[in-house]
Formats: structure tokens, sequence, C-alpha cells
């Protein structure tokens, strides 16, 4: 659906979620700007180990860790290979560069985004890569928010076999380290173990160090 507040995905019956859409000027965007995960986040793929760190974002989705990665002042191209998605985020990303607010132009400035598979793009020499792979299903009990439930039911032909190969292929690049968010208790992806690792509340990011940062 595209209206005046931009281009939405809208489930429809009775029950169904609110549309979702990617709008990184948010309330709930800028008030993760103060949360302690960013710090986590920040750490993981190697915030102050470079002037200008190049985060590549494989697995963007709606984009928001790039989002944080680019306030934290990282240069940040994402990679969103689902067709739908990458709508959504093209077009968030289109608002929030053009935006009057300068904080959301510039922190977007510092986003590009290729519509396609990482492993197929033609990305420029990166430091770090950053996954956020689907999260394993959950009970109803510990159900997801609305709008990532409606973003897995999108993204449901993601698998743990392609989370793994996406792994596979991320460490044999020429990167100083690859960082993987995982959930708090979940199993370490292919069962290989990371560097070390970074913990929060519910999520946790593996970080897997290659070599030294190249200044």
């Amino acid at each position: 659906m595209v209206s005046g507040r931009g281009l939405s995905l809208v489930r429809t019956g009775k029950g169904a979620p609110a549309p979702l859409s990617v709008d990184f000027g948010s309330g709930a965007m800028r008030h993760r700007r103060r949360g302690g995960q960013n710090e986590m986040l920040g750490k993981a793929v190697g915030v102050g180990k470079l002037p200008a760190l190049h985060v590549l974002d494989a697995t963007a989705g709606l984009g928001r860790d790039a989002f944080v990665l680019a306030d934290l002042g990282c240069r940040v191209t994402l990679c969103e290979r689902h067709a739908l998605v990458a709508a959504l985020l093209a077009d968030g990303l289109a608002r929030a560069q053009a935006s009057n607010d300068t904080w959301l132009s510039d922190v977007a400035a510092g986003m590009t985004l290729q519509s396609s598979d990482a492993r197929k793009a033609s990305v420029p020499e990166v430091d770090t890569i950053y996954l956020d792979p689907m999260f394993p299903a959950r009970t109803k009990r510990a159900a997801v928010k609305a709008d990532l439930a409606l973003l897995q039911s999108v993204l449901e032909e993601t698998n743990q076999d392609d989370a793994e190969a996406l792994l596979q292929w991320a460490l044999a690049q020429d990167v100083a380290r690859v960082v993987i968010k995982r959930p708090l208790k979940a199993p370490e992806l292919g069962n290989r173990a990371p560097s070390h690792t970074h913990r929060g509340k519910a999520v946790r990011f593996d970080v897997y160090v290659l070599r030294a940062f190249h200044q």
C-alpha cells in the first residue's frame, strides 16, 4: 500500500497487525538511540577501531540495526535480497535522506542499499560483515512483536541451512570480523564457536575475528 506516509506492507483479515513500513524517524527509533544494546552492537562490529568503519549488513531486513550503526558513525552498505522488503527499505531510506530533520538525513546519508543477495552484490571493500538471520520460531508465550511477526511471514523461506551457508560465505571474505546476532540462548550458528560474544538481556552478538583492522 502506498500512502502519504510512504510504502507499507498490509495484511488484511481479522486480527491482522498494523501496516508494516520503514520509518527511521519514528519515536521508537529515536528512543533506541539511548538503548544499551547500541553500545554492544557498536563494540561487536568494531566501532572506534577505524575513523570511518565500513560495515556490510548482509541481511538488512527493515534496516534498524544498520541505522543504529550509521548513527554510531559507521558507513553502512545494506543488502536485502527479498524484493518486497527491499522496496520497503528503499522507501524508508529515501524519505529519511530527504528529511528536513538534519540528524535523520545526516545518519541516512551514511547508508547505501543494494537490493540483492550480499553474496552476489558488488560491494566496495568493507571492514565488518554483520548478519542478523531469521530467529528460530518462537512459542506463542514468547511471540515476537507484531511487525516482526509479519516480516517473518514474508521471509518464511529463510531457514537454518541458509543462515549457516551465509555465515560460511561471510567467514571466507577478506574482512576483519564477522558479527552475527543471535537469540541469547540459541546455539552457535553452524556449531562454530566465536572469538568472543557480547551478551544482552535478550540477544547476543557473536564475533568472529579474522584479522586486524587495516588503517
